[in-house]
């Protein structure tokens, strides 16, 4: 990919945009599926923020996905990320780690007959994300919707997953129009640097893919 330095510029987009996607479809993936299966709480989502190294559940959680991930990457796979398809699993009883290993399992029995669940078509499965979106709406509870510094950008998180059909994509509006409402209504410095660091990529990343550069 480096060999031709004109599509080095590219190349580095290209990487960028996979990891910023990836990472924050999976944090919002572990947040939404963590509060629903009660692995994950606001006191593990603090410690992410705050420790340093792999201390809270949630450090130890994106460790994990991001070596399956790149596991998966160089072995030609599908991204071998979360996915939100799992509150379906936490609906049903699933609370451990063990629910992942049986599935993995059932998944290894199943590469004999991939073609024949090929011809499935997905107007039959397409219902399992109904009860996925009927489970998630539960975190609309915790949204402060007085508060249109939060309502706003929440709730046009919700409507970009929804048309975009991305979460990312989602978390990316939210960020945008959680900073802009910040600036329109003079409290710009209530926003953390970082945010409005994470909002710039974001925006140049549309930019790009609107471009077609890559």
């Amino acid at each position: 990919m480096f060999a031709d330095p004109g599509k080095i510029l590219p190349v580095i987009l290209v990487i960028f945009a996979f990891s910023l996607t990836d990472t924050f479809d999976t944090v919002g993936t572990f947040i939404g599926t963590g509060r629903k299966s009660g692995i994950f709480d606001a006191k593990d989502e603090k410690a992410l923020e705050e420790s340093a190294g792999f201390k809270s559940k949630m450090d130890k959680a994106l460790f994990a996905d991001s070596v399956a991930t790149s596991i998966g990457a160089l072995a030609g796979t599908s991204n071998t990320t979360t996915y939100i398809e799992s509150a379906a699993g936490i609906g049903v009883g699933g609370r451990t780690g063990l629910t992942s290993v049986v599935t993995a399992v059932m998944f290894i029995l199943c590469l004999p007959f991939a073609a024949l669940f090929g011809i499935v078509p997905p107007q039959a499965t397409a219902p399992a994300l109904i009860v996925v979106g009927v489970l998630m709406a539960e975190s609309f509870s915790g949204i402060k919707w007085s508060d249109i510094d939060e309502a706003v950008p929440a709730f046009l998180t919700v409507l970009f997953m929804a048309f975009a059909y991305n979460i990312s994509y989602g978390i990316a509006a939210g960020f945008i129009f959680y900073c802009i409402s910040k600036i329109v209504r003079n409290k710009a410095k209530e926003v953390h640097p970082i945010l409005y660091v994470s909002t710039a990529l974001f925006i140049l990343n549309f930019v790009v893919l609107a471009l077609g550069i890559i």
